[in-house]
């Protein structure tokens, strides 16, 4: 449990020095992709990274941040969609997409520092940062697609 604490705080340094940068949308902002679109790619995007070994560090890396990036970009589209809604909505409403919007920065984050520690963890811990990459990847992915239901 210390070596993970260690380890996720040094990849919360490097995380957000490498993801600080703005992202360039994965696909032009006139594209129109849904929570179900967002949810596959995450799902091959998990699956994908579950599957890589140690010696696949590289490829698992690049799957993982274009995963990231892709998910930067639709919460930037979701964010303009409630600012541009945000005069007709009333204070419950308000209330619940500025909640969701926070609860998705929140499990983005720590997509982030699992992000991290897969770039950073020895071969000892590879299976377990693996693990905790894809795990709160799918419960952002599910975050994801019950907010933009919601809105």
């Amino acid at each position: 449990m210390r070596i993970r604490t260690l380890i996720l705080s040094a990849c919360t340094v490097a995380a957000q020095v490498i993801l600080a940068p703005l992202a360039i949308p994965a696909e032009p902002a006139t594209s129109k992709m849904t929570a179900k679109d967002v949810s596959r790619k995450a799902d091959e995007t998990a699956r994908a990274v579950g599957k890589y070994t140690i010696q696949e560090r590289d490829e698992a890396l690049k799957s993982a941040k274009a995963a990231l990036d892709d998910v930067d970009a639709r919460m930037r589209a979701l964010d303009r969609k409630v600012d541009r809604e945000w005069d007709h909505m009333d204070q419950a409403a308000r209330a619940r997409a500025r909640t969701a919007q926070n609860a998705l920065r929140r499990e983005r984050d720590e997509v982030a520092e699992w992000y991290g520690g897969l770039k950073h963890s020895s071969a000892e811990s590879w299976d377990e940062v693996k693990t905790g990459f894809v795990s709160s990847y799918e419960k952002l992915k599910a975050s994801f697609a019950k907010a933009t239901s919601g809105l």
